[in-house]
């Protein structure tokens, strides 16, 4: 589930960490392949292959197709072909990128991006040293650059821009980005401004999400009037039986880590049965545990973090 569209299908447009940012607050780990160079990390034909096989099985209507991944899907040279087939395989059914917004200042992608229905970019400072300690670039990525290219796509796209915000405490929550932030959004005019804050822990682990004081201030100078916080869903429940689960948990804590309230939400099951799923594979030693910030979290036995703890 998705906070901002609804029952979402994720496409994993990379299948692995390729990115043109670093983040220190990324739950999936550290990059692997750090690049803004375009291509076909995984063939269009093989996501949409698993794309029609996966609407075959009947799981019920989505509201929302969404191309992401585990780095930034716009790296892709077939996104088009993605967003065109997916499209076909699920008419009248909104489809949406998520993206960093640094391959924007590409024509082309801007052109590919306006097939889409919702663009989701992040920008999470205009302060040129808080972008890069944040998001850690390829270098020669620069804000000013990034909020000219999502501008311009402004001009171009028919659709719904939903501009996020990712603050971490002492990072990016200066008075100074929140300026810049507010003047940008005033002119960029996004449909929809989402301020969250980190609630699993990111690539680096002393990296905190900012107080609830600091997240209202920013919500209420930039307009966005949400209460979510990063990672939330909605609540809906639907019962899957036991090895679907097993395998979705595992799938899931693969690609970040959670607490098992956050896999319940995540996959829209039942907590008990994500409960059982979850000492399984422990007991198997395909997920381990941690507390962070009083909280239990489960992490696939592949995500590593930058210090090298698994």
């Amino acid at each position: 589930m998705s906070g901002r569209l609804g029952r979402s299908l994720g496409l994993d447009l990379l299948g692995d960490r390729i990115c043109s940012m670093d983040c220190v607050y990324c739950e999936v780990g550290a990059t692997r392949e750090h690049t803004t160079r375009r291509g076909p990390y995984v063939a269009a034909d093989a996501i949409l292959d698993e794309l029609a096989a996966w609407k075959a099985e009947d799981h019920g209507p989505v509201d929302a197709v969404t191309l992401g991944g585990l780095g930034e899907p716009c790296l892709n040279a077939e996104m088009a072909d993605v967003i065109r087939g997916a499209r076909k395989l699920f008419p009248g059914t909104v489809i949406a990128v998520l993206t960093n917004a640094t391959q924007m200042t590409d024509p082309e992608v801007r052109r590919e991006l306006c097939l889409a229905d919702v663009v989701l970019p992040s920008l999470d400072s205009l302060v040129e040293e808080e972008f890069l300690a944040v998001n850690r670039p390829v270098k020669g990525i620069v804000p000013e650059a990034v909020a000219d290219g999502l501008l311009a796509f402004k001009k171009e796209f028919k659709g719904k821009i939903f501009l996020e915000i990712l603050l971490a405490e002492g990072k990016n929550d200066s008075d100074e980005n929140l300026g810049r932030l507010k003047a940008f959004c005033q002119r960029l005019a996004p449909d929809r401004v989402d301020v969250v804050t980190l609630t699993r822990p990111g690539t680096v682990r002393r990296v905190r999400p900012v107080d609830g004081a600091v997240l209202s201030r920013w919500r209420m100078a930039l307009g966005g009037g949400e209460t979510r916080a990063a990672g939330q869903g909605t609540t809906g429940r639907r019962e899957t039986d036991a090895a679907r689960i097993v395998d979705a948990v595992r799938a899931s804590l693969a690609r970040r880590p959670q607490t098992a309230g956050q896999l319940a939400q995540a996959l829209n099951a039942d907590p008990d049965m994500v409960r059982r799923a979850v000492e399984a594979l422990e007991h198997r030693g395909d997920v381990t545990r941690r507390d962070d910030r009083g909280e239990t979290y489960y992490h696939g036995t592949g995500h590593v973090l930058e210090d090298g703890t698994p």
